[in-house]
C-alpha cells in the first residue's frame, strides 16, 4: 500500500521552471504549472483512453478545441474537462501569468512522459477531426451541481457520469466547525485535496496536519483519512477523486438527511460505495 503524501505550497517534483508533478498514480496524475503571458501548451492532440482536465488557479487559459482550433477562454476558478478523442491544446492569452492544475485520469504514465518523454496516450489529431468540441465540459467559477452537507457546501464540476467516469472534481467550502466525515478509507479510489483558501485540518497517515492554502494532500487507496475545519473561518478546498463516482454517495446523503447528516445515515449509504469507516 502506498503512503499518503502531503505537499506544502509550491512543493512537488520539479520537471522545469514552469511545471511540477504533484502526484503520479495509475488512477490519476496531478501537475501544477505556471505559464508566462503568451506561453503555449503542446501541439494540438488527442488522448484515446483518458481525460485531460484543468483547474485554473490564477490568470486565464485559452483552449483551442476541435479540428478548426476554435478558442474558448476561461479564468481563475474555472474547470475544463476534455474527453478522449477531442482535439485540443491551450495557451495563456492574458497579460499576467497563468497558474493551473492539470489532471490526467487515468494517469496513463503521463508522469513518466514528463520525466523522460516515454511514449504515452497522446496522439496526432485524427483524420476525421475527432469527437465534437461540444463534449468538452467547461464550468465557470461558482458553477456546477451544488449540494449541502451541514456546514459544508460543494459544487460538483465533474463526476462519475462524465466522459469515462475516471474523475470527480468538487469545489468544497467547509464552514466553521465542519466535523468532516468519519475516519475512513477507499478500496480502489484515490482521494486528494488542494487547499484553495484557509487552513484545512487533515487526519492522514496516522497523524494530524494543518494544510494552508496551496497545500496538496494525496491519499492512495487503503489509507485511513478524513478532513475537517475546527476554526472560525471558512476553508475552501478542491477535492479530486479518481476514479469518479463517490459524489453520488454525497448526493444521496445530502438528499436524505436534509440537514447535518447523522453518522448512522452516512454509514448506511456509504455501504453502497467505495467508503469504508476505519
Amino acid at each position: 500500500m502506498d503512503e499518503p503524501l502531503l505537499l506544502s505550497p509550491g512543493e512537488g517534483e520539479r520537471i522545469s521552471e514552469r511545471l511540477r508533478i504533484k502526484a503520479g498514480r495509475p488512477e490519476v496524475v496531478v501537475t501544477e504549472s505556471d505559464y508566462e503571458p503568451g506561453g503555449r501548451g503542446p501541439d494540438p492532440h488527442v488522448h484515446r483512453h483518458h481525460v485531460d482536465s484543468f483547474w485554473i488557479l490564477e490568470g486565464r487559459l485559452a483552449f483551442a478545441l476541435g479540428p478548426d482550433g476554435d478558442e474558448v477562454e476561461a479564468g481563475a476558478g474555472s474547470f475544463a474537462l476534455v474527453p478522449p478523442n477531442v482535439v485540443h491544446t491551450f495557451r495563456n492569452p492574458g497579460p499576467e501569468r497563468a497558474r493551473f492544475l492539470n489532471f490526467h485520469a487515468p494517469g496513463m504514465g503521463f508522469d513518466e512522459y514528463l520525466r523522460d518523454q516515454t511514449p504515452y496516450d497522446q496522439h496526432e489529431p485524427p483524420a476525421d477531426g475527432g469527437r465534437s468540441p461540444s463534449e468538452v465540459i467547461l464550468v465557470s467559477p461558482g458553477g456546477g451541481e451544488r449540494l449541502t452537507l451541514g456546514p459544508a457546501e460543494g459544487s460538483i464540476k465533474a463526476g462519475g457520469q462524465d466522459a469515462l467516469g475516471s474523475l470527480t472534481v468538487m469545489d468544497v467550502v467547509a464552514g466553521p466547525g465542519f466535523p468532516g466525515p468519519v475516519l475512513h478509507r477507499h478500496r480502489a479510489m484515490v482521494d486528494s485535496f488542494y487547499v484553495l483558501d484557509g487552513i484545512l485540518t487533515l487526519h492522514i497517515g496516522g497523524r494530524k496536519v494543518e494544510a494552508p492554502a496551496g497545500s496538496y494532500a494525496f491519499v492512495p487507496p487503503g489509507n485511513d483519512h478524513t478532513f475537517l475545519n475546527p476554526r472560525g473561518e471558512l476553508v475552501r478546498t478542491l477535492n479530486i477523486m479518481a476514479p469518479g463516482g463517490l459524489e453520488q454517495y454525497l448526493k444521496e446523503v445530502a438528499t436524505e438527511s436534509g440537514g447535518p447528516p447523522d453518522p448512522e445515515t452516512m454509514a448506511r449509504i456509504a455501504s453502497k460505495y467505495d467508503f469504508v469507516a476505519a
